[in-house]
């Protein structure tokens, strides 16, 4: 890590000069810091050629070439160095840090050139501010690729650091990078010397509209950021929704949280939705293990001890049962028409659910249907004692045999 505090304090020496001349009100290219750094090297030139043209461009030329070597020496040694460490954290950051600092020494050189030059004072500070703003540019470029892999170097000890994972890594890195880009923009802004009052009261009216245009978007998108950082559930996990929707997680968006039901259907699911629901995680808690229970009954008269022992042996036997926690019965109440028992076991993964139950339900009723230990349902015994008087067919005269028909 000492590579990498060295380099933040080389950064920190180079940006200096602009910083502080913006600070004061001047613009960057008006402070003139390459002056202070090439200096030393006027004499040198001023010997060579009196013309302020060929002292310029030897200006400009020595600087590509002290550049060149500084940063081939320099970076060579720091990479030696961090060669020897047992992590790659500074030799990324080794490797991303050269291409801005050899630009900066060559900006700083093409700047002092520049100035030496009988340009008019337009052309000088025009000039001057591309060069700076090309530096701006890519120093944004550095600090946003740096801090994507500190990111994702912080997420390998989400252990140590809790609100940094690997699942919060992208939200943390797009915050990362706006708030990059827009320092970036304030010292292209301060360079050019162009006031941002109006740019900022401009934007205030823009946001204010985009927020009632957008209602619904942002309240999924701050949503997604609660859930990201909550983190109430993760990809590869089994949820049950309000509406005994029940599948795996299969991605987290800012905007939107997609789930795989057991009938291989992907359901996506607004945020604002479930930052407002109660969201059962199956597969959250110490461990994805999952309990299940397997209500059954019997009939009255059976042996308790007998039934008890049958279940647990079902439940030994059956490989996709957990041998810990170990399988349990227990006798819950006194049914209208049955002994209700009920069998506690455990699934490795909240997926297995149906499959356990399928064949721990078959095995129970083919062990009961061995032992003839009685699974009753619900029936009615209707018992008719006599016919009541009232509801006794009337006595009828037989018909007469001439005409063959019954008398009224």
């Amino acid at each position: 890590m000492r590579p990498i505090v060295a380099w933040l304090s080389v950064f920190m020496l180079l940006s200096a000069p602009p910083l502080l001349a913006a600070a004061d009100g001047q613009s960057p290219a008006d402070a003139a810091p390459a002056n202070m750094v090439f200096d030393p090297l006027k004499p040198l030139i001023e010997a060579v050629s009196s013309n302020p043209w060929v002292q310029g461009s030897l200006l400009i030329l020595i600087t590509f070439a002290f550049a060149s070597l500084l940063s081939w020496l320099l970076f060579r040694l720091l990479r030696a160095l961090t060669s020897k460490t047992s992590h790659q954290l500074d030799d990324h950051f080794v490797l991303l840090l050269q291409p801005p600092v050899t630009y900066t020494l060559i900006a700083l050189g093409i700047t002092a050139g520049i100035e030496v030059m009988p340009l008019p004072d337009v052309w000088n500070v025009m000039l001057s501010r591309i060069i700076r703003s090309i530096n701006v540019i890519i120093w944004i470029i550095f600090l946003g690729r740096f801090a994507t892999l500190l990111l994702n170097r912080i997420a390998d000890y989400s252990g140590r650091i809790s609100f940094i994972q690997r699942r919060t890594v992208t939200l943390f890195d797009n915050i990362a990078k706006v708030v990059i880009f827009g320092a970036g923009i304030y010292l292209i802004f301060v360079i050019w010397h162009i006031d941002m009052t109006a740019w900022l009261a401009s934007a205030g009216i823009v946001g204010i509209a985009v927020g009632f245009a957008a209602k619904d978007t942002l309240s999924n998108l701050f949503s997604g950021v609660f859930i990201v950082a909550d983190a109430p559930y993760k990809v590869g996990d089994y949820i049950v929704l309000d509406n005994a929707s029940r599948g795996m997680v299969t991605n987290i968006g800012l905007r939107s949280t997609r789930i795989l039901t057991r009938d291989d259907i992907e359901v996506t699911i607004p945020n604002s939705i479930i930052g407002n629901s109660m969201i059962i995680n199956q597969s959250g808690g110490l461990s994805e293990k999952m309990r299940i229970r397997l209500k059954i009954g019997v009939a009255y008269g059976s042996d308790i001890d007998q039934v008890k022992q049958i279940l647990l042996d079902v439940a030994d036997s059956e490989p996709l049962v957990c041998r810990q926690p170990t399988p349990r019965v227990r006798f819950r109440a006194f049914g209208g028409s049955s002994l209700d028992l009920e069998l506690l076991f455990w699934a490795n993964h909240p997926e297995e659910r149906g499959r356990i139950l399928d064949a721990m339900n078959t095995a129970v009723y083919k062990r009961f249907n061995e032992t003839g230990i009685e699974i009753p349902y619900a029936k009615q015994d209707l018992y008719i004692k006599a016919v009541p008087d009232r509801f006794s067919l009337p006595e009828t005269a037989p018909p007469d045999t001439a005409t063959g028909n019954r008398p009224d």
